[in-house]
């Protein structure tokens, strides 16, 4: 019995010289449209599928494979104990089998990022592909199914292994459950959907090429995926050097990247655990980086740094003797990049990448997942109030919407005291509003007298004030809305100092 293989594909990569092959093993190709107009312009014989159907490809080419004649050729049982029935089934209907459907679909995504109309959007959604591909998935242990390029010489082995069709049937499932997931994100969008449907699909494709060592720790398996067509300043960006990225280092170095973007003045954070422990803006980044890190000398050691402005080679050797996992800036020059690679080899040097992400931020619960908008308030967005009697000076509101810009970006419950465009203690990740308070003054020691404060969620009593007075702060910034409001803002006037509500809580979990 002669064997048939069905090409129709988008993606045009490697099909004529597949096609070509397969005619070489004595396969029958039938193809349509596009696909079948490359063969036969190099050479490749090909059946159009027309010409099997006896039917005409109609309206514009929206029917074409939607036919018994094909769909029967694929899903037909050969199994010893169904084959003789399905086969001469197909016999009295003169229909052939066919045994291998090599499918991918309309460029629907392209499209939408093309920024195409909604009309042509529209007639980028593939109909007979997902039916001919998923129909070949089902019946996979008698029919090859190929949506992706990269399989080619896996069909072209003299036999292929039951396991092997399971898994390019796996794949071809996956690869239209994907494309279904596109297309309902963006009517639901386009239709002015809610961000919340009752229920959604993720679109996630894992990473090429990218070799995660393990998870959070060495026992755990992990891997890195890509949400939709979304593109991050992370997940896409160029690593120039070191170490293969970990699970760890995506985490932190996402955190770091995202604070260091609250800020126009050049600017540097250091993370560790995805928190910030030094944050500084100055009129250079080398002094930047130099001030963060003197922030906090010992929790810098091991962590992550992110930069807003391109790193020189000044920058980089200003580096030398503090260890680092990764650094991150939006560009390295070739000179800082020699000079990593010679002296500090196993760091990860990153340009960072655009960024597209958009929709609901997910966290993962067991068996679910959580899922919320994003906290995209500025410090812009703040109408800040003076409650007390003293206020502040210039200088300490631009503190005070430096700290404010680190708070919202650290776990809670977090404190951070900061002066002169740099954080000098920071008390994050506490189960209570003091002890946050009492790990910033601790890390901060002398540096407090003359810092401001900034919590991100409001203090339930007048302790945070009291602690914070007795080390020289001068102004603090918090949220307000707690019962005992009158008691604490009673407590900045019995002891100076400036106290500034929000109305803006600001949580991080």
């Amino acid at each position: 019995m002669k064997k048939q293989a069905l090409i129709s594909v988008s993606d045009k990569a490697g099909v004529v010289d597949f096609a070509r092959a397969l005619v070489e093993r004595g396969y029958t190709v039938l193809s349509t449209g596009g696909t079948l107009g490359a063969l036969h312009a190099a050479g490749v014989a090909a059946t159009a599928v027309s010409d099997v159907t006896g039917f005409p490809e109609i309206m514009d080419g929206r029917v074409k494979t939607l036919h018994p004649s094909i769909h029967g050729g694929i899903l037909a049982r050969r199994d010893p104990e169904n084959a003789g029935a399905h086969l001469a089934e197909l016999a009295a209907q003169g229909i052939d089998p066919i045994d291998l459907v090599c499918v991918n679909l309309y460029p629907f995504r392209e499209t939408l990022a093309s920024g195409a109309d909604h009309a042509t959007v529209i007639e980028n959604i593939d109909i007979g592909g997902p039916a001919m591909i998923r129909a070949a998935a089902k019946n996979h242990a008698s029919v090859l199914v190929l949506v992706d390029p990269a399989d080619y010489p896996l069909a072209l082995q003299d036999a292929v292994e039951l396991k092997d069709r399971q898994r390019l049937a796996a794949k071809a499932y996956a690869h239209t459950a994907a494309y279904d997931a596109a297309i309902s994100a963006y009517l639901g969008a386009a239709e002015g959907g809610s961000d919340f449907p009752a229920q959604t699909t993720l679109e996630l494709t894992q990473l090429a090429g990218e070799s995660l060592r393990y998870g959070e720790n060495p026992h755990q398996s992990a891997a890195v995926y890509r949400l939709g067509q979304q593109r991050g300043p992370v997940l896409d960006a160029r690593v120039l050097s070191g170490k293969p990225m970990s699970y760890n280092n995506y985490a932190d170095t996402d955190a770091a990247w995202a604070l260091v973007q609250e800020f126009d003045a050049p600017a540097c954070v250091c993370v560790k655990h995805a928190n910030p422990c030094g944050v500084a803006v100055a009129p250079s980044i080398r002094t930047a980086w130099e001030r963060a890190r003197d922030a906090d000398t010992l929790s810098v050691f091991g962590g992550i740094v992110a930069l807003n402005r391109p790193v020189d080679l000044e920058t980089a050797q200003a580096t030398r003797g503090t260890f680092l996992e990764v650094l991150i800036a939006p560009e390295i020059s070739p000179e800082a990049l020699e000079w990593f690679a010679s002296k500090k080899p196993d760091l990860r040097v990153l340009v960072a990448g655009p960024s597209s992400s958009s929709g609901p931020e997910y966290r993962p619960l067991v068996g679910g997942f959580l899922a919320q908008d994003r906290d995209s308030r500025t410090w812009e967005d703040l109408c800040p109030e003076v409650v007390s009697v003293r206020q502040p000076s210039e200088t300490e509101w631009a503190d005070l919407a430096f700290a404010w810009r680190v708070t919202k970006h650290a776990r809670s419950n977090n404190v951070v005291l900061a002066r002169g465009g740099t954080t000098v203690g920071v008390g994050a990740g506490a189960v209570s509003r003091i002890w946050a308070a009492e790990r910033a003054v601790q890390n901060a020691g002398a540096g407090a007298a003359g810092a401001v404060l900034a919590s991100e969620a409001f203090f339930p009593y007048d302790d945070v004030v009291r602690l914070a007075a007795s080390v020289g702060v001068t102004a603090v910034l918090q949220p307000g809305g707690a019962k005992r409001d009158p008691e604490i803002v009673a407590a900045a006037n019995e002891l100076n100092v400036s106290m500034i509500f929000t109305g803006s809580r600001h949580f991080r979990h």
